[in-house]
């Protein structure tokens, strides 16, 4: 077996789900929302910022449940896993490269839906930017229980 039970993947998986969440929403400052898009360093920068934050979070929230439940993970898999769930999450939250994206295969249409500045959490932008991430826990949880606990 190269990795953690079904039980120990849900885990992992909800605990950065739920850390993503809390992570995305209330730990974002308004500066790094605002700003991860904009061109430039200060975009790169306020991404960065956010992603390390967001990140962290994700490290607490799993870091205590895998505590709470007594559950092991190789450290080396975990961090893996957030790297990859960082850098993914930056890619997307830099907005042109996502929306690029959408607009390669063929969902421009839907990306541009809403009004940003009205609803930002209820435009097609951010329906495709959540949906991005919710598929990087996946992957990042998939990976973290690499060599995991059974």
């Amino acid at each position: 077996m190269i990795g953690a039970s079904p039980a120990v993947f849900a885990v992992v998986f909800v605990a950065l789900y739920v850390a993503h969440e809390v992570g995305d929403h209330w730990v974002q400052t308004s500066g790094q929302a605002l700003g991860k898009g904009a061109a430039g360093w200060p975009g790169r920068w306020a991404c960065m910022r956010h992603v390390a934050t967001l990140t962290a979070t994700k490290l607490i929230t799993l870091g205590l449940a895998l505590m709470v439940l007594d559950l092991a993970l190789s450290p080396w898999a975990v961090a893996a896993g957030l790297a990859v769930d960082a850098a993914s999450h930056y890619w997307a939250d830099r907005r042109v490269t996502l929306a690029a994206l959408a607009e390669r295969v063929g969902k421009g249409e839907f990306v541009r839906l809403g009004d940003g500045v009205a609803a930002p959490a209820g435009t097609g932008a951010y329906a495709l930017d959540q949906s991005w991430h919710i598929a990087f826990l996946f992957v990042a949880a998939l990976i973290s229980c690499i060599g995991g606990a059974a």
